[in-house]
This record gives C-alpha cells, sequence and structure tokens, in this order.
C-alpha cells in the first residue's frame, strides 16, 4: 500500500533550521515515496536497522541521516495506504533528552504533547 506521510511541513521546517539535515531527508521522503508496505513488519524490511516499531506498535522511530537525527510517526495501516503521522523529529541529542526525561527508552509514548 502506498505511504503517505502527513504533516511534512514539520520536515520542511525542521530543514530550515537545520541545513545539514536536507540531504538526508531527502532521502528519507524519496524512499517513504517508492515503499509498498501492508503490514507493520514491512518497515524493517525497507529500512532495516534504521526503523524501531515501539508504543505497542502505533509509533515508528525512523534514524536518519546515518543517526544524525530522529523521526518518530504515529502510524496507521488502512485498507488502501499507510499513514504516518510526524509526531517528533530532531537530532539524535535531542530525541535521547526526550527518552531520559520520561526514563525509559521509547519514552515519547508517555508524553503527552507527542501522543
Amino acid at each position: 500500500m502506498k505511504v503517505n506521510l502527513v504533516r511534512k511541513s514539520s520536515i520542511e521546517e525542521f530543514v530550515l533550521h537545520n541545513a545539514r539535515s536536507k540531504s538526508s531527508f531527502r532521502i528519507f521522503q524519496q524512499v517513504l515515496k517508492g515503499t509498498d508496505w501492508n503490514k507493520p513488519e514491512d518497515i524493517k524490511n525497507t529500512f532495516a536497522k534504521k526503523a524501531d516499531i515501539v508504543c505497542n506498535g502505533t509509533r515508528v522511530v525512523f534514524d536518519v541521516g546515518g543517526g544524525a537525527y530522529r523521526i518518530i510517526c504515529g502510524m496507521k495501516f488502512m485498507k488502501t495506504a499507510v499513514f504516518l503521522f510526524v509526531k517528533f523529529i530532531g537530532t539524535h541529542a535531542e530525541y535521547d533528552n526526550l527518552c531520559k526525561a520520561s526514563k525509559k527508552e521509547t519514552g515519547v509514548c508517555e508524553i503527552e504533547m507527542y501522543k
């Protein structure tokens, strides 16, 4: 099924403030355009070790730019399409601080503003 990235503007805004990330996120978006996912495991097949499914299968954390950036998306598999909702985008260090805040590796699951 085709993948639809919701809130692409979040990526565009991040790139405006983090110019070095531009090519990394361009590649990330190009990979998403060419995907055909039918189940969450297909994400792992596309991104291998660069994607982790977290929060009881409701979110995916993507490693972008060789570990420099993280993007967390809510995911919803529908009958004809997959929707990824951008919940967080930041540097690896910002992601680590986010997770430390709730004292869990997948801390973003418990932080209200990212639900």
